[in-house]
């Protein structure tokens, strides 16, 4: 067992920013991953939410008598390799910059330099490459004329894929729509120029598997008054690329998401971003993760970006906000609030956008889903993803309602293969809402009745 003592206060090699030279020292990473080891060590409150914690403390036990320095290298890449970004550790950790604690200590943080590292050193693997690039792949299925929809389907194509890819075969799987959300809103004349009070950022699931959610939060801003534009040729957020530690691919496509949105953001527009994962991304790893001039368009980008709920919610008392529902899911629908979203602080406001149809009472479920981005699709994750979302997919079946609803369309994907319902966004929920055969039950308008 070591003997000398490992402090739990930050030192120099406490580094989180990419441009810092010292980011990318493996010796300086080790020491800052034994602090953080020993600090966890110490600490245990973060045992239930994935399998990273797990590992670790298994490791320190029962392998290295309680001496966190004996992990060898494989048993540290178990312990990252498991962490999955849901970032739940670092909402409930008390020690980090976000509570403005003495230790600084970031896990999600450490996890991603420690990956951007090995990436460096050994290349990205033919997965990564592919996982990486959802656009890609949403062009590539639309020129296949709908049969990658039917090859994901296919057990035989499934085999190959899992063989190549590590994709796991019995991983439900996106299907890719034929026409992709920005095709529609350029139909629709909303592709405008710079101005207006918001930007849509449709993110990349969106734009290539389901533009109905877009086209609904279009619905919903434009039924409350929204002067809400769109724009073309928006790339991916960025965090597949920085899930396998692809920091330049991260830095090019916010580069060319800057340079699309920051004209309407000079003009006063918000940038609402519909997946929670996608605003987290912009509003709290871009300014961190560019560099020069880019990193200070990405700070004056994460002050206008938006979940559309937050931004509805933040017009609620304003005479412009439509309270004229026509129809309801009923008295209950059960509300699921993804991780991303509580990583950002900004409270649950598609539930309290729901909460506003008569009647209706959301019964919330706030644990881990367990699909996090690209992990529930890999063979080493998707067991794990299913563990990990077991609380969840219990508390959304014991609601006993029939209509669930969740802000990350990754997470109603989850749901729908292991517990059998596919959440609806909060925006698609109100869009139904505001038409009177939306839902199945009507609402009555002020002086009608029943009898009427």
């Amino acid at each position: 067992m070591s003997e000398e003592r490992i402090s739990y206060l930050p030192t120099d090699n406490t580094v989180y920013d990419p441009s810092n030279p010292v980011y990318w020292q493996e010796a300086s990473l080790q020491t800052e991953v034994t602090r953080a080891f020993e600090i966890c060590h110490g600490c245990r409150m973060c045992f239930k939410y994935c399998d990273s914690f797990p590992k670790l403390f298994d490791a320190i036990d029962h392998r290295h008598d309680g001496d966190v320095t004996g992990l060898s290298q494989s048993e540290t890449d178990d312990v990252m390799d498991a962490c999955f970004q849901c970032k739940l550790c670092e909402v409930q950790c008390p020690y980090t910059p976000r509570d403005q604690h003495e230790f600084q200590l970031d896990f999600p943080k450490l996890v991603h330099r420690y990956k951007a590292i090995r990436a460096r050193r050994t290349g990205l693997s033919l997965r990564d490459k592919m996982l990486s690039d959802p656009d890609k792949a949403g062009k590539m299925a639309r020129a296949s004329f709908g049969f990658a929809n039917v090859a994901n389907r296919s057990s035989i194509h499934r085999w190959f894929l899992e063989k190549l890819l590590g994709v796991h075969r019995q991983k439900q799987l996106p299907e890719f729509a034929g026409k992709t959300f920005e095709a529609w809103a350029d139909g629709e004349g909303l592709i405008k120029e710079p101005g207006g009070d918001a930007v849509l950022f449709q993110t990349c699931y969106v734009q290539n598997n389901e533009p109905l959610i877009g086209q609904d939060t279009m619905d919903v801003m434009k039924k409350n008054g929204v002067d809400c534009r769109c724009t073309k040729g928006l790339q991916c957020c960025g965090m597949p690329a920085w899930e396998a530690g692809d920091l330049e691919r991260v830095r090019k496509l916010a580069r060319e998401n800057l340079d699309l949105l920051m004209p309407f953001v000079a003009k006063g527009a918000v940038v609402i971003a519909i997946n929670p994962t996608c605003s987290m991304m912009m509003r709290r790893e871009y300014p961190e993760l560019l560099a020069g001039e880019d990193r200070k368009r990405a700070e004056e980008l994460a002050e206008a970006i938006r979940d559309p709920s937050e931004y509805l919610w933040s017009i609620k008392d304003e005479p412009q906000f439509n309270r004229d529902f026509k129809s309801t899911p009923g008295d209950a629908v059960a509300y699921h609030a993804p991780c991303h979203l509580r990583a950002q602080s900004i409270g649950f406001r598609g539930r309290d956008l729901i909460r506003l149809i008569p009647g209706v009472k959301p019964k919330m479920v706030m644990e881990c889903c367990g699909h996090d981005g690209t992990y529930a699709m890999k063979v080493e994750g998707f067991e794990s993803s299913i563990k990990a979302g077991k609380r969840a997919f219990e508390g959304m079946e014991g609601a006993s309602t029939e209509v669930w609803s969740t802000d990350c369309p990754l997470a109603a994907i989850q749901f729908q293969q292991h517990a059998g319902l596919k959440p609806m966004h909060p925006m698609s929920v109100l869009a139904r809402a505001y038409e009177a055969d939306g839902f199945s039950q009507a609402l009555e308008r002020e002086g009608e009745s029943s009898e009427s």
